[in-house]
C-alpha cells in the first residue's frame, strides 16, 4: 500500500533568525521529497508576513502568545492568550492533516508544540542559540527529537547539528567568488576588505568605530564594505570605503570580505564558519549574554576574536584589527579555523530526520 506525501508544519515566526533556518529547512525538505506539503505557521507580528511568503510557503496566521521571561503584569494575561493560540494551531493542524510538526522557536513555536502534543503528533525541535528560548525550554520535556545549532545547548536529548543555511551560503567558494563580489560592490580586486555589519537592523556602536577608524584604514591599504542597517547612515567620500543600507544576497559580502566586524547573533555565527570568514564578534550588551556564547565555539577555534560592545573604538580597531587585515598568512590560518566549526550540511540533516519521523507516523492510502 502506499504512503501519502509527508505533511510537515514548520512553526518558527517573529524574527529572521527563526524564520531563516526554518524556511531553509523546509527547503531542503522539499529537495529530498518534492511531493513534501509544508505549511507555515505565523503570527501577524515580526516578520513572518514577510518573509514567508517570499520563500513560497502557505502561511497560517494564528494570535501570538509570547511568553514572558520574567513574572510581570503580562504573565496574568498569558494562560487566556495561550490557549486562543492553541486552539488555532489545533485548528491548522487538523486542516493539513499533519504528520509531524517542526518547532524553530518563537512566539508561534509553543501554541504549535502545544496542540501538537494534544494530538499526539511528533514533535521536532531546532534550537539555535546557546541559551534556549522559552518555547524550546518547553517542548523538550514533551519530545526526544531534540536537535542544536551547538553541542553548548543544554537540552535534554539533544543533537548538535548546526543551523540551517541557504544553499547559496553553504555553496559559495569566496576565492573564486571574489573578484565578481568585489566588482559588484565598486571594490578594487586587489588589497584586504573589511566587511562592517550590525545585521539587518544596524548597529550604532560597530558603524561609529568602523567609520571612526576610516583613514587608518585607508592608509593600512584596507578597503571597507559597510553595511549600516536601513535606519543608520554613514558619510564616506572614499571609492575605498563602500557604504550601502542594506544587502540582500549576504554572500557577496561574504565573497568579497577578508574579515569582519559583526554582531554575534546565531546565524551571523553559523554563517560565517560555513564561508570560513574570520570576524570580531561585537555581542550586544543585552540579552543576558546569549549572542556572547553563540560566539564562544569558533572564537574557542581561533577563527574570530570576541570584543565588548563598549570597547569596540577607532582605537581599537587601530591598535588590534588593521595588524590582522596586514597579516595574509594570519587570516588564511584563521579562515580555516572557523571552517572547521561550520556546519554547512544542517538543513539536510535536519530534513532526513524529519522526513523518518513523519514516515512512522503518518497513514498509508
Amino acid at each position: 500500500m502506499e504512503t501519502r506525501a509527508p505533511r510537515v508544519v514548520v512553526a518558527g515566526g517573529h524574527s529572521a533568525g527563526h524564520i531563516e533556518p526554518a524556511m531553509n529547512f523546509a527547503d531542503a525538505l522539499r529537495k529530498l521529497a518534492p511531493a513534501a506539503e509544508v505549511t507555515a505557521l505565523g503570527t501577524v507580528r515580526g516578520l513572518d508576513t514577510t518573509l514567508i511568503p517570499a520563500r513560497g510557503y502557505p502561511l497560517e496566521l494564528i494570535p501570538p502568545a509570547p511568553l514572558p521571561r520574567k513574572a510581570t503584569r503580562a504573565l496574568l494575561k498569558t494562560p487566556s492568550r495561550l490557549r486562543d493560540s492553541i486552539r488555532a494551531a489545533g485548528a491548522v493542524l487538523d486542516q493539513v492533516k499533519a504528520d509531524v510538526v517542526v518547532g524553530f522557536g518563537g512566539y508561534v513555536a509553543a501554541p504549535a508544540y502545544l496542540a501538537a502534543r494534544q494530538r499526539r503528533l511528533p514533535i521536532v525541535i531546532h534550537e539555535a542559540n546557546v541559551r534556549p528560548g522559552a518555547a524550546n525550554r518547553l517542548a523538550a520535556r514533551m519530545t526526544t527529537h531534540v536537535y542544536t545549532a551547538s553541542p553548548d545547548v543544554r537540552l535534554k536529548h539533544s543533537t548538535a547539528i548546526g543551523i540551517p543555511l541557504r544553499p547559496a551560503i553553504t555553496g559559495l567558494d569566496r576565492l573564486a567568488t571574489r573578484e565578481a563580489a568585489r566588482r559588484k560592490f565598486g571594490l578594487r580586486p586587489d588589497g584586504p576588505v573589511l566587511l562592517v555589519t550590525g545585521g539587518s537592523q544596524g548597529a550604532t556602536a560597530i558603524n561609529a568605530a568602523a567609520s571612526g577608524a576610516a583613514e587608518q584604514l585607508k592608509a593600512a591599504g584596507v578597503q571597507v564594505l559597510h553595511i549600516t542597517g536601513p535606519q543608520h547612515t554613514v558619510e564616506a567620500n572614499d571609492p575605498s570605503y563602500a557604504v550601502l543600507p542594506f544587502v540582500d544576497e549576504m554572500q557577496y559580502a561574504y565573497a568579497a570580505a577578508d574579515f569582519a566586524i559583526c554582531r554575534s547573533g546565531a546565524m551571523t555565527c553559523a554563517e560565517l564558519a560555513a564561508v570560513g570568514l574570520p570576524a570580531a564578534f561585537v555581542p550586544l550588551p543585552d540579552r543576558g549574554g546569549e549572542q556572547r556564547l553563540n560566539a564562544g565555539p569558533v572564537v574557542a577555534a581561533g577563527g574570530a576574536l570576541l570584543v565588548n560592545d563598549a570597547d569596540l573604538t577607532p582605537a581599537w580597531i587601530e591598535a588590534t584589527l588593521i595588524p590582522i587585515l596586514s597579516d595574509p598568512a594570519r587570516i588564511a590560518a584563521m579562515s580555516a579555523r572557523a571552517s572547521a566549526t561550520g556546519a554547512p550540511n544542517a538543513d539536510t540533516v535536519l530534513a532526513r530526520h524529519v522526513l523518518t519521523i513523519a514516515e512512522r507516523h503518518r497513514p498509508a492510502r
